[in-house]
C-alpha cells in the first residue's frame, strides 16, 4: 500500500486482543514505533521478555488492528490507579499505525477501543505522553478532547540510577 490510498473501508478494519502467537509481531511493531520516535537504539526487548511479560505475568494488554486482515496498527495498555479519585486508569503505553495508514483515523479507532474498555469497566480516564515535536499526534489528540498535561514532568529513574537508589538505605 502507499501513502496514495484513498477510500478506505473503515469496515475492513478489525481490532483484536493479541495473543502469544503475536509476540514476533508485538516485537515488530515495538521496533516500528521506537524507529518512528528516533529511538531504536533503546528497544531492548526480546520475545522471551514479552512472553513472560505480556502472557505470563499479564502485565499489560495488546490490540493489533488489522486492515483486510493485514496488521497494521497496535496499542500496549495497562492499568494504574489514582489516589485522587480511587478508580483505576488506563496507562496508553505505545500507539502505532504503519505509515501508509497514517492521517486516516486509525489511532482514534484504537483509542475508542480502550475508551470503551475503561467506560464499561468504569475506569477515570486513559493517560498516555506523546513527544513534543510530534504536532501531527499532539493535534488529533485535541481533537479528540484530550487534555495536555503541561503543570506534570514525567521523570524516570533506570539502569544505574535505579540500581544506585535500590541500594540506598
Amino acid at each position: 500500500m502507499s501513502n496514495s490510498i484513498k477510500n478506505i473501508d473503515h469496515k475492513n478494519y478489525t481490532i483484536r486482543t493479541a495473543d502469544e502467537k503475536d509476540i514476533p509481531l508485538i516485537l515488530e511493531f515495538i521496533k516500528k514505533t521506537a524507529l518512528y520516535e528516533k529511538m531504536q537504539n533503546d528497544v531492548t526487548a526480546t520475545e522471551e521478555r514479552l512472553r513472560y511479560s505480556l502472557f505470563e505475568r499479564k502485565i499489560a494488554t495488546v490490540i493489533i488492528g488489522e486492515y483486510c486482515n493485514i496488521p497494521m496498527s497496535y496499542a500496549i495498555f495497562f492499568y494504574n490507579f489514582s489516589s485522587f479519585d480511587g478508580k483505576l486508569g488506563v496507562y496508553l503505553e505505545d500507539i502505532y499505525v504503519d505509515q501508509e495508514f497514517r492521517g486516516m483515523g486509525f489511532a482514534k479507532k484504537l483509542i475508542s477501543y480502550i475508551s470503551k474498555i475503561a467506560v464499561n469497566n468504569d475506569y477515570s480516564r486513559i493517560e498516555w505522553v506523546c513527544l513534543n515535536w510530534n504536532e501531527h499526534a499532539i493535534m488529533s489528540y485535541k481533537k479528540m478532547g484530550a487534555i495536555p498535561q503541561e503543570q506534570w514532568l514525567r521523570f524516570k529513574l533506570s539502569d544505574k540510577n535505579l540500581i544506585d537508589m535500590a541500594n540506598k538505605d
